[in-house]
């Protein structure tokens, strides 16, 4: 039954809020992080001092970034319990499936888990923020058959998570690759997990909810895990000299290149650029440039052919491939970043909450009559 309003499919183009957290200029092809152009933040700053003006809305002088990276640090550990947990799930279980549980489960020995006042929130951020990617590495070596590692305090968060997921302290190119990585996914304005993490604290839920709600959304694969495609297409493809004929094959059977076009951006997106140059720096630092020249080759083949600009999935599939990582762990590597986006939108929403509570249009019958079950 209509309602005399305007259906938007997807909520494609409906403003449900105002926020000062992060814009998107889709035209211009600008991603601004609480007034900073994401060019400048890659250029100047680190995914530490990213995750603080996120969160309080400015850069934070020394002594505020201090505290923060060292909060950080000491609240890496898990506890035994939460290794334990780790430990009892199938091996076969997707990382995905493990983190979503394991942000739930971190809750539950948190004393201040139902406050929801905003210092309680900063306390319980830190530690999800920290704990998100002691649990990616620990189970990662747990379903390997190894133990986890205990985190690096003389490490920074990015290099951190790779010192655990490997057990070796990467090199400075990668570190500081990884650290950019970080910032250019940590906040990307009302994307659907976004979306799931403010609709879930808009009841007054709790942050370990709202970002377990999160961590769900990014697992469909129509938000995360466009990388690991893009990696498996690379994979298939096997030599630069096969891209051509691959990618002209797949479009004459309509099927579509995963890593291209975005719905916001109409131009390139500005992480890509970043991305690109990455995949090419890690590609001569290993030796296997092949990844990024199979690359440039799809890129001006869906310029030329369909105008469609790579999106940040395109080129992080080579650059976190290059590094190491597993193929499996694309998706939670954008939740190890975006937790902290999801949390400054949280905070965000406590701070002026509305409930969010859309409504449909019906289109079903309204004029029906019951009839006892013995008779239908």
């Amino acid at each position: 039954m209509s309602r005399e309003s305007v259906v938007s499919e997807g909520l494609k183009g409906v403003v449900i809020g105002k926020s000062e957290i992060c814009f998107i200029d889709g035209k211009r092809g600008k991603l601004i992080y609480r007034g900073y152009d994401i060019h400048d933040l890659v250029k100047h700053s680190n995914f530490e001092e990213v995750v603080y003006l996120l969160w309080h809305g400015k850069l934070p002088v020394k002594k505020q970034f201090n505290d923060l990276y060292n909060n950080l640090v000491a609240n890496r550990e898990l506890s035994k319990g939460v290794i334990s947990i780790l430990k009892s799930f199938p091996k076969k279980a997707t990382p995905m499936e493990v983190l979503r549980t394991a942000i739930s489960a971190l809750s539950l020995n948190d004393p201040d888990a139902d406050d929801n006042s905003f210092e309680a929130n900063i306390k319980k951020a830190i530690k999800l923020t920290a704990k998100t990617a002691t649990v990616i590495a620990s189970f990662d070596r747990i379903r390997k058959g190894k133990e986890p590692i205990e985190p690096n305090p003389n490490l920074n968060h990015a290099a951190n998570f790779l010192y655990m997921l490997t057990g070796k302290i990467p090199n400075e190119m990668i570190s500081r690759f990884f650290d950019i990585c970080l910032i250019l996914h940590a906040d990307h304005e009302l994307n659907a997990s976004t979306f799931a993490a403010r609709v879930t604290c808009s009841t007054l839920s709790d942050l370990y909810s709202a970002i377990t709600s999160a961590v769900g959304t990014l697992k469909g694969p129509l938000h995360g895990g466009a990388n690991i495609e893009v990696m498996k297409m690379l994979s298939d493809m096997g030599t630069v000299d096969k891209a051509k004929g691959y990618i002209t094959a797949r479009l004459a059977e309509k099927k579509r290149i995963m890593g291209f076009g975005h719905r916001v951006y109409k131009t390139e997106d500005p992480r890509a650029t970043h991305l690109r140059r990455m995949s090419k720096e890690m590609g001569e630092k290993t030796g296997e440039i092949k990844w990024y020249e199979m690359s440039r080759v799809i890129e001006d083949i869906m310029m030329s052919e369909k105008g469609m600009y790579p999106n940040v999935d395109f080129y992080s599939a080579s650059v976190y491939y290059a590094m190491g990582i597993p193929m499996d762990l694309y998706t939670p590597i954008f939740a190890l970043s975006r937790v902290s986006g999801w949390i400054a939108h949280v905070l965000e929403q406590y701070s002026n909450n509305a409930l969010i509570r859309p409504i449909a249009e019906y289109v079903g019958p309204i004029d029906l009559t019951y009839v006892p079950i013995d008779k239908r």
